[in-house]
Parts: C-alpha cells; structure tokens; sequence
C-alpha cells in the first residue's frame, strides 16, 4: 500500500502519501479496499486486471496505483460512453451548462488539492500547476458564455475519444472534455501513459459527481488504440502527442467518416537577422523555459544571422545562468523541476554526448540548484539548460524536437539560409522572427511553415477564443480554439478550418 494512514507501512514521501489520503477522503469511490486507483467508466468504476505505478518524476517516488485495462474491457467501456451519448444530447443546452458549472464548482472547491497532485505527478513547480488548473477553470467559464452562439444550428457528434500527451492534463486535456461533454457529446479519454493520472482520476470523479457523462480508462497505448480510435462507436478523435503516434492515428482516420484534430510535435524555430533589442530577446529566452520547455510550443531551435552569433550567444547566457533546476516541491525557489523521467532525461543526455562526440560545441551546460534537493534524493530526472552549436545535420537533435531544456543554434549567411534553416520540421505549431526591419519581418514570416508566427516576441497555445493549429506534419484535422474546438466536434452548417489530406 501506499499511505501511512491507511496501512500503516511507510512512504518514500510524507507529502505525496498525506495528498493520496487527501484525495482518498474527497473521493473515495476512486479507490479499491486497498487503495488503489479504479476507472471511472459511464458512471462505474471499473475494476481492472491489474494496476501500474504512478511514478513522480520529482523524487522517483510511488504517488499511486492506477488501473491498467485491457483491450476488451476498454471496448467494452467505449460501448457503454457511447449509451450516454443519446439522454445527454438530449438535454437542453441550459442543463448541460447547468451540470457543467456544477462541476466547476466541484473542481473549484478541490482546487488545491489538484495543483498539489499534479505538480507531483507531472513534476511541475507548484505556480505552474496551479496555472495549469486555472486556465481550464477560467477557460469552461468562458464557452460557458459562449457556448449558445458557438452551438446555435449545430448537433453533437457522439462519442469522442481524447488521447492526449502528459504535460498539460488540465488546461489542455480536461479542459478539451468540458467543452466538447458541454456541447452535448459524450468523452472518454485514457490517462496519459507517462503521467498525470492521479490529479485527473480525481478530476474526472469530479465531473461524474456533477452528472457529465465523461469516462477515464488507463492501459498500454498500443492495448487501447483500436478501442479509442478504430472502434465504431468513436465518433471524433482529439490526439495531442508525437508525430510517430500521431501518424498511425492519422492513417486509420484518414478515410473514415470520423472527426479529427492531432497535434503532433514540430521544431519550432526562432529567426534572428538584423536585430538589435537584446534585453527584450533575454526575458523571451528566460520566459521560454517554463516548465523545462516540456511544451508543444517550446522554442529550441535558434537560426541567427552569422554576424549576431556572438552577442546572441552573450545573451542566451546571460539570460539562463540564472536560471535555478531542482525539486519544485522543496520550497526553495526553482524555475523548473525534473523532465517527466530519468529515462527522458537519460536519453536527452545521451543525445547530448552523441552530438558532442559528432564535433558539437556544448556553449552552454547548466548545474542544478544543490540547495534545492534534499539529501540522498534521487536526481536522475533532472537536466539543466543546453545549448549546441554546430551539429550535425544527421543528428536527431537537428530535426527533432526534444521536448526538454535543450536549444540548438544555428549560423546562417543569407535570408534564403535562415528561411529554409528555421523550416527543418516539415511543419510547425510556432515559430517567430526577430528583426528590427518590419517590412523585412512581415516577409520572413510569411514564408515560416508555422500556424502562428511572432514578430519580436514569443507565440503560445493560447487560450479560449484564439485559434490554434500546425503545418505540415505538425498537425491533421480540424483546428482548435474558441469556436473552431466546438465545430471540430459538432456538425453544422459552417466549413471547419484544418489541416486537410489532399
């Protein structure tokens, strides 16, 4: 067992044993007689075969046991999603939205809790998890005021399946199942596999509690994958993840009359030519390394004019040594904590060391923040920021993304060089271009394979009502954001914007 108060056997934690106990007592029809974590599926919760450990990348410690389900009985819980789809469509939008704030209210009153849980689970500092909890909360609470004139002559699609990436599971993920349940479909979404389930088994009891007909199943990708994409009950898929996964979830959705819209990971660059503020490029790199830019709209690639390079590099110095890496939970300040694993980290390492062996300059290598560890704690997880200069054009660091604190720079001599330098991906969700030639700006924008571009400054996600979307490779299916997230899960008269097949 896990926690001290319910078993009496000790913790590698205190902290993340009395949160599993916090949350036991706010939800306790989660939990089997053991302390294990259930699925919440169509208003049951399904007891699986087996469980696997929920791991937190702060410390390696165990947070939890979460349901590992298999391939029948996830089918099996997408037939029994699908039978809420009918009375809950059926109901009026003012119910809907009624039950919604419900369950906002739900969210609100265990708020704490959740940001807690989830900067142990997902190893976020605790400022950012409680960012991550608000932006889904103030985010319902928007297409609640929206969600009349977003609806109006639009019917629900059904079931919809969300298979999302760890790193934001609320304002992302939850959020994602709020609007489209709101809209009057009924969600089923898998916990993500590298974590993140603990705070959102608690969310989705939550929701239940307030009536919305939204299931949570747990289990191997490649186990569920014919259940949450291919079965034909799915009405719509939301896939946020890599382009590996993304592909293969592309490929059987493709020529299927199902919804779409997959967020797959691109390299998103920064072009600088011409430049001069310095200042304001040093707060955007420092800014950029939120959450150890374990994001989708991290910039790691950086294509700069051949004569800026050296005060380029001064800069990106200058801004990240003070940047502080280590346990985000401690109390002592950080700026980031771990990557969501020692393996993750163990493979940016040895990526790291592969290039330098390649003749790749190292410009830049941090240290973590010795103070903010405690004694004998397990580090693995942990990687300051780096950057590369110089590498090779074979290396998976040149065209891949690394989802972590690891920056490439790359010299060019021409804007012809910059442009094609910055477009490496085959696609991106952002890129931007710092210059201070606003006619030399607006031109290299338009040719950046990016959905959203910046000028002189960084491009987000961003929230409630703007658009978000990829080039290329970088995503398939319908756009998201505001009004596009509705329409890509409900049918109506209006055309949906996307990245369409030819």
């Amino acid at each position: 067992m896990l926690n001290t108060e319910l078993v009496g056997e000790p913790l590698p934690h205190l902290e993340s044993g009395r949160l599993l106990a916090e949350a036991r007592r706010a939800v306790p029809e989660a939990f089997d007689a053991q302390g294990r974590l259930l699925s919440p599926i169509a208003g049951r919760w399904a007891r699986p075969p087996a469980w696997f450990n929920a791991v937190s990348p702060i410390d390696g410690s165990v947070l939890a046991e979460l349901p590992l389900l298999g391939a029948g009985q996830v089918a099996a819980g997408v037939e029994q999603a699908a039978a809420e789809f009918a009375p809950w469509a059926a109901r009026p939008l003012d119910d809907r939205a009624q039950a919604v704030m419900e369950a906002v209210a739900q969210l609100q009153t265990h708020r704490d809790l959740l940001v807690r849980l989830l900067a142990w689970d997902i190893g976020k500092t605790l400022p950012t998890a409680a960012n991550d909890v608000d932006r889904c909360l103030a985010g319902i609470v928007w297409y609640l005021g929206q969600m009349g004139t977003m609806v109006d002559g639009r019917k629900p699609l059904g079931l919809v399946s969300n298979i999302a990436s760890w790193n934001y599971p609320f304002s992302v993920l939850l959020l994602n199942v709020l609007v489209q349940t709101l809209a009057g479909n009924s969600v089923i979404a898998k916990i993500p596999t590298q974590g993140g389930g603990v705070s959102l088994t608690l969310a989705f009891a939550l929701l239940r509690r307030a009536g919305l007909p939204v299931s949570l199943v747990g289990g191997r990708g490649r186990d569920l994958s014919e259940a949450l994409v291919g079965h034909p009950r799915i009405a719509g898929v939301a896939f946020i993840g890599g382009r590996a996964n993304g592909a293969e979830v592309h490929r059987r959705l493709r020529d299927s009359d199902k919804r779409y819209a997959l967020e797959m990971e691109g390299v998103n660059a920064y072009a600088i030519t011409h430049f001069t503020d310095w200042d304001a490029l040093e707060r955007q790199i420092r800014a950029g390394f939120d959450f150890g830019k374990q994001r989708c709209t991290a910039y790691t690639r950086w294509v700069v004019e051949k004569s800026l390079v050296p005060k380029f590099v001064r800069t990106y110095i200058d801004a990240v040594s003070t940047l502080r890496v280590g346990n985000p939970v401690l109390g002592a300040p950080v700026d980031f904590g771990p990557l969501i694993a020692p393996s993750k980290a163990e493979e940016l390492r040895a990526l790291i060391e592969e290039a330098r062996e390649l003749g790749t300059a190292v410009l830049y290598q941090g240290e973590l923040a010795e103070d903010a560890f405690t004694a004998r704690q397990e580090r693995g997880a942990y990687l300051p920021p780096t950057l590369l200069f110089g590498i090779p054009r074979d290396s998976e660091l040149y065209l891949r993304e690394p989802f972590g604190p690891v920056d490439v720079l790359v010299s060019v001599d021409s804007e012809e060089e910059l442009v094609r330098e910055a477009n490496v991906s085959n696609g991106a969700l952002v890129a931007s271009v710092a210059t201070d030639d606003p006619e030399l700006a607006q031109r290299i924008a338009a040719r950046l394979h990016a959905f959203k571009v910046g000028i002189n400054a960084l491009r987000s996600r961003g929230d409630r009502e703007e658009a978000f979307g990829g080039k290329g490779g970088s995503w398939a299916g319908a756009f998201v954001g505001g009004t596009h997230l509705v329409r890509a899960f409900t049918d109506g008269p209006h055309p949906m914007e996307g990245n369409w097949p030819d």
